[in-house]
């Protein structure tokens, strides 16, 4: 028997507390050649997902919630309750498989059954199909959800690009619970922010946070709930692009890919008659505290950052630096791997109780969520049919407008953008200004690398030495 921590089991109080929402995650594979036969497909899915307890496990809710739930062996398991098929509607081009995708992830898991989902879609051109793995939030971050769907493939997870791991801090005494009950009332907010935002945050963090909530922002107001449909859309940019900005200007792809996102949401006020703020996009990013791990762990190993992005600065290089210089500050990892503990420590009837609260406020300060996620080096193959494109889908989560996922892969980085359809700016939107935004940081970094290039080359003057 796994229990669900804290965090995780935020993701279905999340979920209860808004009956529009659906915490699933995904990841998609577009595939090259025949599709295989179903009995086929079903044998090899069965084979190679068996190794991941979590995929046979129903969630089990404790009576008035006196627990976090916990997953049991689903004694019924079948596996073709999971394997679905469908067909991409004609003109079966990109867009139409985008749409399909994103039906796909907005219907909710069935909870009397492991909480995922595997769908072949079929329709494509060029003898080209499809497989998304769903999987929700509560079982699997992102890097769990690529952990699966790699797990797939012909090679297994040894194709798994290993994942820069953040060192998490020397444990500290728990913190135990004060008789003061406003003490005790900022700690079990604290823990609900924690569950509700994936990752937790310091008190100072906190306090700044929720000051952020409950504070007016034009620029980024939005209610709790959501309302309407979402959208999805994908953006693939060649690593050699990426790499040869970060060699230039000493960053991260991290660095860059949310460089990228910031340049997309500035242009995007500008066009509408606004103007940039400080605080205008401030966004939520996910932190590996864990270290790669076998298939069966694929529970979630996270914390989280909560930066405004540097919207207000004109200079792409000055905005790609003041990113590099707030996501290497020190204390952010460590402050929110000690806050994480804290939500365990409390009564999960109170946290819960936290959470749907929370959910139900006015949401101003986040306005998207921003993962990066390493993925394979090599092609992968599945059933001896090449993997043309691996596309993160992000989750439609409250209270978040825009949601965008980042994944390596072989030579390429690729964004998956999800978005209200009724919302300014729509995924297709951000992820055209994403890709602009890569292309200026190149064309800068390129500049400045032949700028170095002639001051090398320069020829020496007469008479020197």
């Amino acid at each position: 028997m796994d229990r669900l921590s804290t965090v995780e089991a935020s993701f279905l109080e999340a979920e209860d507390a808004d009956r529009h929402l659906s915490m699933a995650i995904g990841a998609l594979a577009v595939i090259d050649g025949p599709g295989p036969g179903r009995d086929e497909l079903i044998a090899a899915l069965s084979d190679r997902l068996g190794s991941v307890p979590r995929l046979r496990q129903v969630v089990h809710q404790r009576p008035l919630q006196v627990a976090a739930p916990e997953l049991v062996v689903d004694n019924n398991f079948d596996i073709t309750h999971h394997v679905r098929w469908a067909v991409v509607p004609q003109p079966a081009d990109e867009s139409a498989l985008f749409r399909t995708v994103t039906d796909l992830m907005e219907r909710r898991l069935d909870r009397d059954h492991p909480l995922w989902e595997c769908w072949v879609i079929e329709g494509l051109p060029e003898r080209r199909w499809v497989v998304l793995l769903k999987i929700h939030h509560c079982l699997a971050d992102e890097v769990g959800a690529i952990r699966i769907l790699t797990s797939i493939s012909d090679a297994g997870t040894g194709a798994l690009h290993e994942t820069r791991v953040v060192e998490p801090p020397p444990p500290s005494k728990a913190p135990g619970l004060k008789v003061n009950p406003l003490t005790w009332a900022r700690e079990i907010w604290r823990a609900s922010l924690v569950g509700t935002e994936m990752a937790g945050q310091t008190a100072r963090e906190t306090g700044k946070f929720v000051a952020g909530l409950l504070s007016p922002n034009a620029d980024a107001q939005r209610q709790g709930q959501v309302a309407g449909t979402r959208g999805y859309s994908a953006v693939r940019v060649p690593l050699k692009d990426v790499d040869t900005v970060c060699e230039v200007f000493g960053v991260t792809r991290n660095d860059v890919t949310l460089a990228a996102i910031t340049d997309s949401f500035r242009a995007v006020l500008l066009r509408h008659g606004q103007q940039p703020r400080r605080n205008s996009l401030r966004t939520l990013i996910p932190v590996s505290m864990g270290s790669p791990e076998p298939m069966d762990r694929i529970d979630i190993r996270a914390s989280a950052m909560l930066p405004f992005l540097p919207i207000e600065q004109k200079d792409p290089v000055k905005r790609l630096r003041v990113i590099h210089a707030r996501q290497n500050r020190p204390e952010g990892s460590a402050a929110a791997h000690n806050a994480d503990g804290l939500a365990d420590h409390l009564p999960f009837m109170l946290s819960a109780w936290s959470i749907r609260l929370l959910m139900r406020l006015p949401q101003r300060s986040i306005v998207t969520l921003a993962a990066y996620v390493p993925g394979p080096r090599q092609r992968l193959q599945v059933l001896g049919r090449p993997v043309e494109m691996l596309l993160p889908i992000p989750p439609t989560a409250a209270p978040l407008s825009t949601v965008v996922s980042t994944l390596s892969y072989v030579d390429e980085l690729v964004l998956g953008i999800t978005a209200d359809t009724d919302a300014t700016p729509d995924a297709d939107e951000i992820a055209g200004g994403i890709e602009l935004g890569v292309a200026r940081l190149l064309a800068r970094a390129l500049t400045r690398r032949r700028s170095r290039t002639k001051r090398v080359r320069r020829p020496a003057q007469p008479g020197s030495r």
